[in-house]
């Protein structure tokens, strides 16, 4: 009958528990590291009922330096309303880099340079109230004006845990936060969808709000809608540095694996 070796049964049972200790790690690692349903769901409430909030106030947009109007002018005098438009067509029938060529950009001093018109000081005011200016003006000149300003420039910048992060031009005058994220396919697994920062340039200050995406009352936020210019950035979740895509859960199974093998070789040929 063979002898058993305590120094080798000591040595069985140190690597052991060692082993043991490296699955316990290793599996909570990868519990810790799991993406809840919680975790992804947009405005979660506790209460199933069906639920109405007043809708988001949005001021209206003030022009700043260097914004683009495409501006579009006609009248029963088709002739001298020629003079205002430029070549190449208009803005429905092309891309927002199209539309940007035919617009009329104002200058660092907030002035909008017109043909017969002259300069218009148009900094801080609405496209309304600049649509308004640009009809007095021309009453003396042309008979009963029609005038259309838009924003050519209407771009949001969307980075971060987004599937397509990048600066996204929109043509709607109401885009939601929602409709933003979508624009850059969405929100990851690891984005944190309670801390998502709003960057916004208004009255020549930039502001930062966290905005929480899993509230079903941002609905009436005043963040509910973006503002040209914004800038959407979607932190990651601290579970992504201890993520299964990123930790190299891979090698510690081939580790471990290795290991038990070395142990059974070792157990079986004593």
């Amino acid at each position: 009958m063979m002898k058993r070796n305590p120094i080798n049964e000591i040595k069985n049972r140190i690597f052991q528990k060692h082993l043991i200790s490296i699955v316990m790690v290793a599996g909570i690692l990868m519990f810790s590291s799991c993406v809840t349903q919680r975790n992804v769901e947009y405005m979660q409430d506790e209460n199933v009922e069906i639920k109405s909030y007043a809708e988001a106030k949005i001021e209206d947009y003030r022009l700043k330096p260097l914004d683009e109007l495409y501006i579009q002018i006609s009248s029963q005098d088709e002739a001298a309303a020629n003079l205002f438009s430029k070549p190449g067509g208009s803005q429905n029938s092309m891309d927002p880099y199209g539309a940007s060529l035919l617009s009329y950009v104002i200058n660092k001093e907030g002035y909008l340079e017109m043909p017969l018109i002259g300069s218009i000081q148009v900094k801080n005011n609405t496209l309304e109230q600049v649509n308004k200016i640009i009809i007095d003006s021309l009453s003396r000149i042309l008979s009963q004006p029609i005038v259309t300003v838009k924003l050519v420039n209407k771009y949001i910048s969307v980075l971060g845990e987004v599937q397509n992060p990048g600066h996204f031009n929109f043509t709607q005058e109401k885009l939601t936060i929602y409709d933003a994220l979508s624009l850059a396919g969405d929100i990851k697994d690891y984005g944190n969808r309670h801390q998502v920062i709003l960057t916004r340039n208004e009255n020549g200050k930039n502001s930062r709000v966290i905005v929480d995406l899993t509230r079903a009352d941002l609905l009436s936020s005043s963040y509910y809608y973006v503002r040209p210019n914004d800038i959407i950035y979607v932190k990651p979740l601290r579970k992504k540095f201890w993520g299964m895509r990123e930790f190299p859960f891979n090698n510690i199974m081939s580790t471990i694996t290795t290991a038990l093998l070395i142990y059974s070789i070792f157990t079986t040929t004593k």
